[in-house]
């Protein structure tokens, strides 16, 4: 079993990263987070291609926190690619995104989605739902088995 739980944190938007980080380290969250800035990035760094391609893919991240407005590729399609490969298929995936658009919500879920949180634009908000998510997916949560 691995002894430090790891974050894929999938966001474009520098603020965003910045304010995540923050709030997870103010919620003592202290994980590893890594970052990939844009959905192909994410893809390359989950299954060890490109430029990822020396990662141990059994190094998978016990949690992905995914926005879905991403350069070259979107969000839903990267939770799409995940949930089709039998080693990410259960990889618990939180959609982490100011999108307020009903339709993205819908296609998450249906593309299997762990959960959608939308980010609060208040600062004292976003921080609770850090803390919350730290607390469930890296605490409470029983992480799936790496592949089949």
């Amino acid at each position: 079993m691995k002894e430090q739980r790891l974050i894929l944190l999938v966001e474009d938007n520098d603020d965003d990263v910045e304010l995540t980080l923050r709030a997870l380290r103010r919620n003592r969250v202290a994980n590893r987070v890594d970052v990939v800035r844009d959905g192909a990035e994410a893809l390359e760094y989950l299954f060890a291609t490109g430029s990822y391609a020396g990662r141990d893919v059994r190094d998978t991240p016990n949690l992905v926190l995914l926005d879905l407005k991403l350069p070259k590729v979107g969000g839903l399609e990267v939770l799409e690619r995940l949930r089709a490969d039998p080693r990410t298929r259960r990889l618990p995936v939180v959609i982490l995104t100011s999108s307020n658009v009903e339709s993205d919500l819908a296609r998450s879920y249906d593309l299997g989605a762990n959960s959608y949180i939308r980010k609060p634009v208040d600062f004292t908000q976003f921080m609770e739902a850090v803390n919350q998510l730290g607390l469930y997916w890296l605490v409470l949560n029983e992480a799936p088995p790496y592949g089949e």
